[in-house]
């Protein structure tokens, strides 16, 4: 029973188009491979207002102190906490605001532990422990949208109330019958049947880039296109952000250091302090006013 549901995903169809990968010189070969992932951008484009939405709802649950967690398995777990990861030094959050789980722990993100997707319980008692409630977003991520560790972790969710999202890459799935929204880019038949770290897993990044930027956007991380809530934490952020300023600000290099350095290197004070002629703490406190957006509180 479970071989013939698993035989009728598209993600593990045989793709007609690559049959003969195996024989063909290399370049063939990874324009073959090339050509596929043409899908994935399509795919990914119908599903915008789900996206669109999801975006919605995890800034707003940002803005109500709520946090976001990614739970997954295999490619799709590794996936949601590389992108949980780089949320702090991108846009300053604390390491409890986006967290990523992978079924089996974090061995499994180094050693494949396989078996570990296929318990339902493991994905009901890592988000019992998590003490998760009503103002928190739970992402299930897997590419066939049957994986029993994410359906037990939205289930938990559910009995939380948390909202739930779903991201897979097949259409009508048990994901879909259980979360609040579902996010599924169906890109076609994998290059390799079944390897769906190729397309599907392109497919999840591409969303998950979204939903976290997105969101980032929307409580006042970015002024204009700019990634201003970075945390200056090694040389070459350091100059990175005194370039930001610089760019923003329009004043020299040396000047955009000296606010920089007044400011504990924080560059949003740093260009209203500049843009606003003001000290360190009266732009810090004009930014608690405008909520952390820069664009208001230089208006301000």
């Amino acid at each position: 029973m479970i071989q013939e549901q698993l035989g009728k995903l598209v993600t593990e169809s045989n793709n007609p188009s690559t049959q003969s990968i195996d024989i063909i010189d290399t370049l063939d070969m990874v324009c073959l491979m090339h050509d596929e992932d043409y899908y994935i951008l399509d795919a990914v484009k119908k599903e915008l207002p789900n996206i669109a939405t999801a975006v919605d709802k995890i800034a707003n649950a940002f803005n109500h102190n709520g946090r976001l967690f990614y739970f997954g398995a295999g490619t799709s777990g590794r996936l949601g906490v590389l992108d949980a990861s780089e949320c702090p030094p991108t846009f300053g959050t604390n390491k409890e605001m986006v967290q990523g789980f992978i079924a089996g722990g974090d061995t499994a993100l180094r050693n494949p532990i396989e078996g570990a997707e296929d318990s339902f319980t493991d994905g009901q008692e890592i988000v019992d422990s998590l003490n998760i409630n009503e103002h928190d977003i739970i992402v299930g991520i897997t590419a066939s949208g049957r994986t029993k560790y994410v359906l037990g972790v939205i289930d938990m969710a559910k009995q939380k109330n948390a909202c739930t999202i779903g991201i897979c890459n097949n259409p009508n799935t048990l994901l879909h019958q259980v979360c609040d929204i579902t996010i599924a880019p169906v890109c076609g038949a994998e290059s390799i049947q079944g390897s769906t770290r190729l397309k599907a897993g392109t497919a999840q990044k591409l969303v998950l880039n979204m939903l976290t930027t997105g969101a980032m956007v929307k409580i006042g991380k970015v002024y204009k296109n700019y990634m201003v809530d970075m945390k200056p934490s090694n040389e070459k952020l350091i100059d990175r952000a005194i370039r930001l300023v610089v760019e923003i600000t329009d004043v020299s290099y040396e000047t955009a250091e000296t606010a920089l350095k007044q400011c504990d290197y924080h560059v949003k004070t740093a260009i209203v302090m500049i843009h606003n002629s003001c000290n360190a703490p009266t732009a810090t406190s004009q930014l608690e006013q405008s909520n952390g957006f820069v664009s208001k509180a230089i208006e301000k």
